[in-house]
Order: C-alpha cells, then sequence, then structure tokens
C-alpha cells in the first residue's frame, strides 16, 4: 500500500457512519437522498432490517405534505423497541388517541367477561330492548356483535342526498342527538340485514359492547357506578395486565363507556396492545386472557376474510380496498385501525408490532398504507 494513501484512510475513518456510507457508495450522487438525523436517530437497533432503508422509510412516514401529520411512530421487535420517532411536542408520555383502535381494547373486555362466564358467545346479546316478542334484533348474539355483522342499521361516513350531507349515525351517535345516551342510540337503531347475514364496520357496536360490559358489571343505571364498575374492571382485567400505562378512557352520560372510540394511549402503550394480541393473549409467559379468545379475534369472520373480532387480517375483502396488505404482507398480520390513518399493526412470523398516530386525509392515507407497508416489508420473517 502506498504510504502517501494513508492519510487519506485515517480522515475517512473519522468520518460520521451515515457519510462514511456514502463515500464508499462514490459520493452518493446517484442514489437517494440519506435519511435525516432524526430518522438515523430514532433506529435504535435494526431488527434485521437494512439500518438505513429503514430509516429512510421512517422518514417518509414523517413527511406532512404525503402523508399527514405523524404524531408518533414505534416499532417493536421481539418484545422491545427498536425504532422511535415523535412529532413536535410529543414525547413518548402522551396520551394519543387511536379512534376506533378502541374496539380492539373493548373485546378484549368482552373476552374476560366470556371467561368469566358472565357473557355466552352464542345466545342472544342480553339487550332488554331486544328481547321483546316478535323483535327480530333478539336474533342477534355476541359473536355476531364483535363480527360486525349484526344486521343493525348503521352508516359509518356522512352521505349526500339531494346536494346536502346527512349525517352519519357515526357523528349522531358521538357528537349530537345521541351523545348523552350513546347506547340508547345504537340499540334503538332496527335490522336493515338479517343478524349474521351482512358485514358492516359500525362504531356503534363497540358502545352496544360496552353497554353490555356495564350491565353484567352491575345492577345499576346509576351513570356513577356503572362508569366505576366498567372503569375498575377494564384497568385491572385488560389495562393494566396488558401494559397499556396512561391510557384515558370516555364515558357518556349515561355512564357507558365509548367502546368504539375515544380512548387516549401513549403509543408505547398502544404498541403493548399489539405484543399482547401477537402473543395471543400471553404476558411473560403468564396467560391474562385464554389463548383460544385471542385466536377467535385474530380468525377471520364469515362475511369478511379481512376482519376477524375487533380486529382486521391480512385477508383480501368481499368489496373495496384491502384494509392491509394481502398479498405483500405475511398471511398471519393483523391490525387494530383507526380513522385518519391511525395504525396498530401486528406481525408474528415478523415478531414485530409498528404503531403509527397521527392525523391524515383520505387522500394521504393511501400513501400511508402504502409505506408502512413498505416499512413492515424491511423486516425478515
Amino acid at each position: 500500500m502506498s504510504p502517501r494513501r494513508l492519510p487519506l484512510i485515517r480522515a475517512l475513518t473519522l468520518l460520521p457512519a451515515p457519510l462514511l456510507a456514502l463515500a464508499a457508495c462514490g459520493g452518493g450522487q446517484d442514489g437517494p437522498p440519506p435519511p435525516s438525523a432524526e430518522a438515523q436517530a430514532a433506529v435504535r437497533d435494526d431488527g434485521g432490517a437494512a439500518r438505513i432503508p429503514l430509516a429512510r422509510a421512517i422518514d417518509g412516514l414523517f413527511d406532512a405534505d404525503a402523508v399527514g401529520a405523524t404524531q408518533a411512530l414505534v416499532v417493536m421487535k421481539r418484545g422491545s423497541v427498536i425504532a422511535e420517532r415523535y412529532g413536535s411536542g410529543i414525547d413518548a408520555k402522551t396520551p394519543l388517541p387511536g379512534w376506533s383502535m378502541a374496539q380492539c381494547v373493548t373485546a378484549l373486555m368482552i373476552g374476560q367477561l366470556a371467561s368469566d362466564g358472565r357473557l355466552r358467545m352464542d345466545e342472544t346479546a342480553p339487550v332488554p330492548d331486544w328481547q321483546r316478542p316478535g323483535d327480530p334484533r333478539g336474533e342477534i348474539t355476541l359473536r355476531q356483535l364483535l363480527q360486525m355483522r349484526s344486521g343493525l342499521r348503521h352508516t359509518e361516513t356522512a352521505q349526500n342526498a339531494n346536494g346536502s350531507e346527512r349525517p352519519s349515525d357515526r357523528t349522531r351517535m358521538l357528537f349530537l342527538d345521541g351523545r348523552d345516551d350513546m347506547a340508547a342510540y345504537a340499540e334503538a337503531q332496527p335490522l336493515e340485514a338479517p343478524a349474521g347475514r351482512r358485514f358492516e364496520p359500525s362504531a356503534a357496536t363497540g358502545v352496544i359492547l360496552a353497554d353490555l360490559a356495564g350491565r353484567v358489571l352491575t345492577d345499576s343505571r346509576d351513570p356513577a357506578l356503572r362508569r366505576r364498575a366498567v372503569s375498575d374492571y377494564l384497568r385491572t382485567r385488560v389495562l393494566d395486565p396488558v401494559g397499556m400505562k396512561g391510557t384515558q378512557v370516555t364515558f357518556d352520560r349515561a355512564g357507558t363507556l365509548v367502546g368504539s372510540s375515544m380512548m387516549l394511549s401513549p403509543a408505547r402503550s398502544w404498541a403493548m396492545l399489539g405484543e399482547f394480541l401477537r402473543h395471543t393473549g400471553s404476558v411473560k409467559g403468564a396467560q391474562v386472557l385464554p389463548h383460544r379468545w385471542v385466536t377467535f379475534m385474530r380468525t377471520a369472520s364469515p362475511r369478511n376474510p379481512a376482519y376477524g373480532a375487533g380486529v382486521w387480517l391480512n385477508g383480501t375483502p368481499p368489496s373495496g380496498k384491502a384494509p392491509l396488505w394481502p398479498g405483500q404482507g405475511r398471511k398471519g398480520l393483523f391490525a387494530c385501525l383507526g380513522e385518519h390513518g391511525q395504525y396498530l399493526v401486528g406481525s408474528p412470523d415478523q415478531l414485530l408490532t409498528v404503531v403509527r398516530l397521527g392525523h391524515s386525509t383520505p387522500e394521504q392515507e393511501a400513501t400511508l398504507h402504502d409505506r408502512l407497508g413498505e416499512l413492515i416489508e424491511l423486516f425478515p420473517g
């Protein structure tokens, strides 16, 4: 080796790792730009993924113009946080809304009540108004509610009629005429399809399930007593064992848990929910919830291969765009999803859990969906 080259080699060894990588590639002029310092700092361990592509994928999920405002991103591999990044003014302790991701938590609470023998899967759901003679809603079972095939009339999104926008049932229940007693609004809806025959995502279902929890945990209709009974049970049987520290839940004026949404939790706590589901209901080897219940949640429902019970699956839905990545992602992959681009994705084959929280428009959600899928594919099975 020529003595004249030694100073250059010594100089190269002093370069930061990202610049050294660029130098090895001839300056990187022909390739993509290097990931930002924030993205590189977010990666603690590559978890088997290529480190620079992983950091670049993280940058892509914080591209506000393309995907909206990402408030938090947490990646866990083998139960440890390997990458973590937050938006401005957000940190690891900030409670963030998951919107319909709350349905996953509600399904776990119902699972505990079922394992206690207080609710039965294939019996009529114990809603008093549905028990009147001749009421066809008396055919609705707990299983059908959990699998979003109750047949109850419901619209999730606003509809246009005669040039004017009609509020969705979800909006009416959560924010307008149904907000004081959400369960009463949801349970008063008639059937629009025979029970069990049609799949339809419904925020009302999460509220009905939460109302059932309140009814079996206390005979009282006093809102304060209902709140206390459900809150105590939810915390001791679900939130604390799962590790969802800092979680905040909401009740309406009738004392019913808003089991469909309005639940806030730090990003790491949402990730612990994913880990719990990935481990089929166990924490550090202790079975908190029966294995068969989480298996049921992660098994395709009869009316939609892309949905289980409280969680979305990596299947192809009977109509519309797939919520996850069938044909691309792993077969066993599952997710809790929320409006405006909330994702909690678990991939048992990859030993992986990914959480993205923020706010995206419908147009941005399409890009977010694709970029999140690309990040997940960086990890080996």
